[in-house]
């Protein structure tokens, strides 16, 4: 019991963290479409880079089922439902069938 227990915790923190990188990638784009910082600047690259390497997975199949909205994108809006419902509505049932 405890070993899932403990998974079940590292699973949840690991999707909040996810989703807490949509959140982060979010803000920096509008950080970046507003000339506030600057992509040239090579922290400010890497950041953005290791969020787009580890965001677009998700993103980009709900991108190919959303119809374009313009200059709009409302992806990360849809990936964090989506992981908000994994972490609270379907692992704790899966935890709930597991420990019984």
């Amino acid at each position: 019991m405890p070993l899932i227990t403990t998974l079940f915790g590292i699973i949840q923190s690991l999707l909040t963290l996810y989703m807490f990188a949509f959140i982060i990638m979010a803000i920096l784009s509008w950080l970046v479409a507003f000339n506030i910082i600057n992509t040239q600047n090579k922290f400010v690259y890497m950041v953005g880079d290791f969020l787009h390497r580890i965001t677009e997975p998700l993103l980009q199949p709900i991108r190919r089922i959303l119809p374009d909205l313009g200059g709009i994108d409302i992806t990360p809006v849809f990936a964090i439902i989506a992981i908000i419902l994994v972490r609270d509505g379907l692992l704790p049932t899966i935890f709930q069938i597991l420990v019984g």
